[in-house]
């Protein structure tokens, strides 16, 4: 069952969001969008997870925004600040979550490309999360204080990406080597949006390429870490 809803950010702000809600919930995960908006994609990603067992919750932080153009998801993306999104409406979400238990009280956080860099981010700034699996994407490196995360921490990289050089991931993991995270993180030869299946075909931009076989992948990983952090 997927709905919109409305909850509070910390300081009292009201943010929408999409929910879709599993049928017997093993634990719950905020979704964070892409720098497309919350689209068809990415609620179809939340669904996933909640025919998976995990209550999804997809807060809107482009508030009712969203598009198909990549100078114009640039446009929306550069206008977000990400440090509020992560504290007020990431946190929100996890927030809202563990208080209406609908995944039995544990969430996790999870987010693709831009959200996967926010993802990071809410690591370090939403203490009620439990876990967090990053796709593909990463904040620059002098934003991330590691030892301010304390949850454990998965993610998956692309070797091959153009958007977030590996260069940087590994400047990231040594970060989180210093802190010691409990961090796993797996690398695939692929390129950005590897898990996009949108990212496909003469409507996909250059650097994109959808790969079913590391989705699949990557998809089972955060399935095997997430049933163990969250349930």
């Amino acid at each position: 069952m997927a709905s919109s809803i409305e909850f509070k950010r910390p300081d009292g702000q009201t943010v929408t969001g999409h929910l879709a809600e599993a049928a017997q919930p093993l634990g719950a995960v905020v979704v964070i969008q892409e720098w497309w908006g919350v689209n068809e994609q990415i609620r179809g990603v939340a669904q996933r997870f909640a025919d998976a067992g995990f209550t999804a919750l997809v807060p809107d932080l482009y508030r009712g925004k969203s598009t198909v153009e990549a100078e114009e998801a640039h446009h929306l993306m550069s206008g977000l600040n990400f440090a509020d999104a992560a504290s007020q409406d990431v946190r929100g979400a996890v927030q809202y979550l563990k208080a209406a238990k609908l995944g039995g009280g544990k969430v996790g956080v999870t987010g693709y490309c831009m959200g996967g860099a926010l993802t990071v981010l809410a690591s370090t700034m939403v203490p009620e999360a439990d876990a967090a699996v990053v796709w593909y994407g990463l904040p620059p490196l002098e934003y991330v204080d590691a030892s301010k995360i304390s949850i454990p921490l998965q993610a998956h990289w692309a070797t091959q990406d153009g958007a977030f050089p590996i260069a940087n991931v590994d400047g990231l993991e040594a970060k989180f080597k210093e802190a010691k995270v409990r961090y796993e993180g797996h690398r695939y030869l692929a390129h950005h949006a590897f898990a996009n299946e949108y990212a496909q075909g003469r409507n996909r931009i250059a650097i994109t390429q959808y790969d079913a076989a590391w989705a699949q992948m990557a998809w089972d990983r955060t399935m095997r870490f997430f049933g163990a952090a969250l349930s």
